[in-house]
């Protein structure tokens, strides 16, 4: 998902331990007042192959008239940020110029924007299908040190120079790397916990915040090119924790308790990713750059599958909050992509930066719907 940023997620820690300890809860209803375009035709001037788009009516969507509309509008103008300059089968250049004369934190005015300039699509995989797989990522934050202290000891490793010019295809294992020397040299940070360490890699980038207050971010550099396989089901396997362990939190205490054999868990992965140090320009509360090339807004931007839909575009989701029936309705922007967001009703809902970010993104496995937004 990434540009680079959620390549190596695999959907991220959501997929491989959320489908372990949660099953998928009650799709959303259908709102009232819902009126299709007729036959289902594709959208004018947009298409896929993978999915199928009926013009509706903004009362068909759950949630609507309740969303704080003027949340969703930074992330708006991020994507219109992007859009402006990129060439597209959409239009979007005259509805992202009449933007900058709504005031963005009147959602009522937001609202008559969207309503005004859009045209609501219902999204249907190629099987007919309006149903589909909503998981959540998050950005980890942890506290760390540019030098190895006794506290701060778990090296984060930027890409080998001995692979710039040669690089092995694949690499070393996990294993295999962490004895051979290959890295030395390679830290850009130490931090804490070798299991939040593992979380940032799977997530494929993060914050350090440093002793003196600075932040560090991190970003994507490469990866050994060995195939991921998650150490939480090793876990599992082994019974050495139980379904509703399978967590960020709980995997932390199980290695707190069993300190030898946490190299021996996180073996389990072959796959090993790579940073590199990110901007120091960047505001420390933006979240990482997403295929758009814009920053995440936690909450409102996701990532999907781009034979499906178009990148940036604004789409309403309509799912359930973790292990919960409780609605979750918003207008969210497609931002962000990745290898495991595939089909045509199909999201990964980026929850924002640090430890309670992670908790929700990591137990997030819901049925949900979509509408794909698209100027008139």
């Amino acid at each position: 998902m990434i540009s680079k940023f959620k390549y190596v997620s695999l959907s991220v820690f959501a997929i491989l331990v959320v489908s372990l300890i949660a099953g998928c809860s009650t799709p959303p209803t259908r709102g009232t007042g819902y009126r299709s375009s007729g036959s289902g035709a594709s959208s004018p001037g947009y298409s896929s192959s993978i999915a199928s788009f009926s013009a509706v009516s903004w009362q068909v969507l759950p949630g609507w008239q309740e969303d704080d509309l003027s949340q969703a509008w930074p992330a708006w103008l991020k994507s219109c940020d992007a859009l402006r300059k990129k060439s597209s089968e959409v239009n979007w250049r005259q509805v992202c110029a009449q933007a900058s004369s709504v005031s963005g934190r009147d959602t009522q005015a937001v609202r008559k924007y969207f309503e005004s300039n859009f045209q609501v699509y219902e999204i249907r995989t190629s099987s007919g299908s309006d149903t589909g797989l909503i998981t959540g990522y998050y950005e980890p934050v942890m506290n760390g040190s540019l030098t190895r202290t006794s506290t701060y000891n778990v090296p984060l490793y930027g890409y080998p120079s001995a692979w710039r010019k040669s690089k092995p295809n694949p690499g070393p294992t996990r294993a295999e790397l962490m004895s051979s020397g290959v890295l030395k040299g390679s830290e850009i940070a130490w931090v804490q916990d070798p299991v939040a360490a593992a979380s940032m890699q799977i997530q494929g980038s993060g914050k350090i915040r440093l002793e003196d207050g600075r932040i560090l971010r991190l970003g994507f550099a490469g990866t050994n090119d060995q195939p991921f396989k998650s150490f939480a089901q090793w876990l599992l396997d082994r019974k050495e924790i139980t379904r509703s362990e399978a967590t960020m939190q709980g995997i932390s205490q199980w290695a707190k308790r069993n300190p030898d054999r946490v190299n021996e868990m996180l073996n389990a992965n072959p796959r090993f990713v790579f940073f590199k140090e990110l901007p120091g320009n960047v505001a420390a509360d933006l979240g990482p750059n997403g295929a758009l090339g814009v920053p995440l807004t936690g909450e409102r931007s996701i990532a999907v599958d781009l034979q499906a839909l178009p990148l940036g575009a604004p789409v309403f989701l309509a799912t359930t909050k973790p292990l919960s029936n409780q609605p979750l309705q918003k207008l969210v922007m497609a931002q962000d992509t990745g290898k495991a967001i595939v089909g045509g009703v199909r999201a990964d809902y980026y929850w924002g930066s640090g430890d309670s970010a992670g908790e929700m993104a990591g137990r997030m496995k819901q049925n949900g719907r979509m509408w794909l937004l698209l100027p008139r």
